[in-house]
């Protein structure tokens, strides 16, 4: 009875803590699909444990605790490649934002400068930043062009 009880209370914990993060609005639906699949697997196999020993034989493992091992293992590993995949593409809009900023910062110091000149009675200065075009260029610079399209390509 016991071998049963404590999976199945963890398993209620485990979807009970993910309802509640969800409803506090601090983990998203895409990463709770998974631990409520977790929590409710855990709740199937603490209910009914022969089905772990059927899913043994059927996939010829001599024992049941090793293929539980072995899901145990391929969890975080998955878990793991997801969050490596999420953060390389927070990277790459991180990269594309700041560009942007760059890019934005130059025009905006280009337009401050010929603005200076104009409030100081000079005529408008020339141009060498590029920003009238959309480039930023100077010594030894690529030609930077912004791409007018969004983060998310």
């Amino acid at each position: 009875m016991t071998n049963t009880v404590l999976p199945f209370i963890m398993a209620l914990l485990v979807v009970g803590s993910v309802v509640w993060l969800l409803r506090q609005r601090k983990l998203r639906e895409k990463y709770a699909v998974l631990w409520i699949l977790v929590g409710l697997a855990t709740l199937v196999l603490a209910g009914f444990p022969q089905l772990l020993s059927i899913a043994a034989e059927v996939t010829g493992f001599a024992l049941p605790s090793n293929l539980l091992f072995l899901l145990a293992i391929l969890l975080p590993i998955g878990v793991c490649l997801h969050l490596s995949l999420e953060i390389s593409v927070v990277e790459d809009e991180t990269r594309a934002l700041a560009e942007e900023a760059a890019i934005l910062r130059a025009q905006l110091d280009s337009l401050q400068a010929t603005v200076d000149g104009m409030a100081a009675g000079q005529a408008a200065p020339p141009r060498a930043s590029g920003a009238e075009n959309g480039t930023v260029a100077g010594p030894g610079a690529a030609d930077v062009r912004p791409t007018g399209r969004g983060v998310k390509d």
